[in-house]
């Protein structure tokens, strides 16, 4: 598949490295020579100095026969003019990054007005997991299906926990909850286990749990946590905008510190139930003014990497709350989880996943399936897949049991309505199902793709 990636900041650099590993065609358009230069010299691409905003620039990149364009600029302008023309000079699908919340509220009305054929907006999701890890305060990692009905949280199993030394059968057999442990991480490593592996203290197990029995579950694993009621946000750019406003929603106590003073009487402006204080998030007197070592839960949310890991750093050293710390570069990502800066929140991590579960549910037939959304764990060596099964799949009617499955694969839930089932040996899918498939076998396109 062609694709065109107008901007290599880092959220395009992030979409062509990896639309580029699946094998896709990418050629990327950018004004700055040197970043231009810099990814042609790391990735296997096309790489065009120009406005991306010009038709004779698109042109040079191949409007007129590409696939898809993703328009992944800093300016949500430039971007949303970008699909525009494309979808005049060519026949492509349009993808445009949209951050600016005036224009988010209106996001529908724009995207038909446009013919979008799909909005990311990285901070917005990015916000969005934020808030599932304050809701499951335990968890370094929380994503979600179905609108939230199933859960896949991330925790380390405490070195006291009942769980630790036995096997997922025996711990199954020994929780009344709906569950299943669909990765195990050990020493860098990581794998999809089955019913006879034996989990230890340290590991970290990404589970699969209905909302409703996570708190049993995370109790069951010897787990000990308190509810997040208030909320520390160091740095409040467009992320910790959207942040903010969602718990203000669900009646947070949020505080914010934030050093530039015109965007301290924005916020206060926009947010007036938050306690605003303009001053450094990484000047110790400051935070100790804001009230830091009372809250339940610290957001590190700036633009800047360092100030984000300092702020967290020291409210690890202060307070027993709660830790989200944005990484914006990943490429030290095997380092920072040896610091304790708590959960890591990437917005082009998640923008990457979005458009590669966009590309690959465009590029296969959906014959038999479409793909409906992907995250990635364990660092991305696991992907975790929600597929909707159509009747024409060989998959449909058969018990899992008599499955022919490949190791590193497992049917981690189906959501049949309303109903969450973590299924058996017996139970079987339903045409119209919606089915979550673990997997260490990247570039799964359709269901049928995990068979044997």
């Amino acid at each position: 598949m062609k694709v065109l990636v107008v901007g290599c900041g880092n959220v395009g650099y992030t979409i062509a490295e990896t639309l580029n590993r699946e094998g896709h065609n990418i050629t990327v358009i950018d004004s700055d020579e040197e970043k231009v230069a810099t990814l042609a010299n790391r990735l296997d691409v096309v790489a065009i100095s120009g406005n991306g905003a010009s038709y004779s620039v698109l042109q040079e990149g191949g409007i007129e026969d590409c696939d898809v364009l993703v328009a992944a600029t800093g300016q949500d302008e430039i971007n949303m003019l970008c699909c525009l023309i494309a979808r005049r000079a060519g026949h492509c699908r349009t993808i445009a990054r949209v951050r600016n919340p005036d224009y988010y509220s209106e996001i529908d009305s724009l995207q038909e007005s446009l013919g979008l054929d799909l909005v990311i907006n990285p901070e917005s999701s990015a916000a969005e997991s934020c808030y599932q890890l304050l809701w499951a305060p335990g968890a370094s990692d929380v994503d979600s299906f179905a609108q939230g009905k199933v859960l896949v949280v991330t925790v380390r199993l405490p070195s006291n926990s009942p769980w630790a030394r036995k096997s997922l059968n025996e711990i199954n057999r020994g929780c009344r909850a709906q569950f299943l442990i669909g990765v195990v991480e050990r020493n860098g490593e990581a794998h999809v286990p089955n019913g006879y592996t034996v989990v230890h203290g340290g590991d970290q197990l990404s589970t699969l749990v209905d909302k409703a029995n996570l708190n049993l579950v995370l109790r069951n694993m010897g787990l000990e946590f308190k509810p997040v009621k208030s909320v520390l946000i160091g740095g409040c750019g467009t992320m910790g905008y959207y942040l903010a406003k969602r718990l203000l929603k669900e009646r947070f106590n949020v505080k914010i510190v934030e050093p530039d003073l015109n965007r301290c009487n924005d916020l206060s402006e926009k947010l007036p139930e938050a306690t605003v204080v303009h001053g450094s998030f990484n000047n110790e007197l400051i935070l100790q003014e804001a009230g830091i070592a009372d809250v339940d839960a610290v957001a590190a949310l700036s633009g800047n990497d360092s100030d984000n890991i300092v702020l967290s750093l020291y409210a690890n050293k202060v307070t027993h709350a709660k830790l989200i710390t944005r990484i914006n570069k990943m490429t030290m990502g095997g380092v920072l989880s040896e610091i304790p800066i708590g959960a890591i929140v990437s917005p082009k991590a998640l923008t990457a996943e979005h458009i590669l579960r966009y590309a690959r549910a465009i590029s296969s037939d959906n014959s038999d399936s479409r793909m409906e959304a992907m995250h990635f764990l364990a660092d991305e060596k696991v992907e975790a897949l929600l597929f909707t099964v159509f009747s024409d799949s060989p998959l449909v009617g058969v018990q899992f049991k008599s499955l022919r499955l490949p190791t590193g694969v497992l049917f981690g839930a189906i959501i049949r309505g309303k109903s969450v089932i973590i299924p058996s040996g017996a139970d079987a899918i339903r045409a119209g199902d919606l089915v979550v498939v673990l997997t260490e076998h990247t570039g799964t396109r359709k269901i049928r793709d995990v068979l044997a």
